[in-house]
């Protein structure tokens, strides 16, 4: 099964917590054990799982993101988002979840996260359940 996940963000850089989203997906596909695979279809934008309790963790990360590779440089790139596509590189497009019982398999503080770079835009996540 295969469907796609439309993403809006909102802002030039963010990450949003898409996990309860793919949970209600997981549950409309019936697989009770499996995989889920993500897959970000962008190269200015990302998927992670990181902690999902503290929204401070996903701060730290953009900012942390941020000071590493600033939005301004002396890029080659000439549509001038390059920091965004670096940012999307270091993230990485595609992220795996066991599925067990009908649950994704994540840690206790985990959750999936949509990466934006270079926004705001309109986004699509793939999704396969297996």
């Amino acid at each position: 099964m295969h469907l796609t996940l439309s993403v809006t963000t909102r802002n030039r850089s963010e990450m949003i917590d898409i996990t309860s989203k793919i949970e209600e997906e997981l549950n409309r596909s019936g697989l009770k054990d499996g995989v889920c695979f993500l897959f970000v279809p962008h190269t200015t934008a990302g998927i992670t799982i990181n902690e999902s309790a503290d929204p401070g963790v996903a701060t730290d990360i953009q900012e942390m993101l941020n000071k590493l590779i600033p939005w301004e440089g002396s890029y080659r790139h000439l549509e001038g988002n390059s920091a965004a596509h670096i940012k999307s590189s270091l993230i990485g497009n595609s992220v795996m979840v066991f599925v067990e019982s009908g649950h994704l398999k994540l840690g206790t503080w985990q959750g999936i996260f949509f990466c934006e770079f270079d926004g705001p835009r309109s986004r699509k996540l793939y999704i396969k359940f297996q």
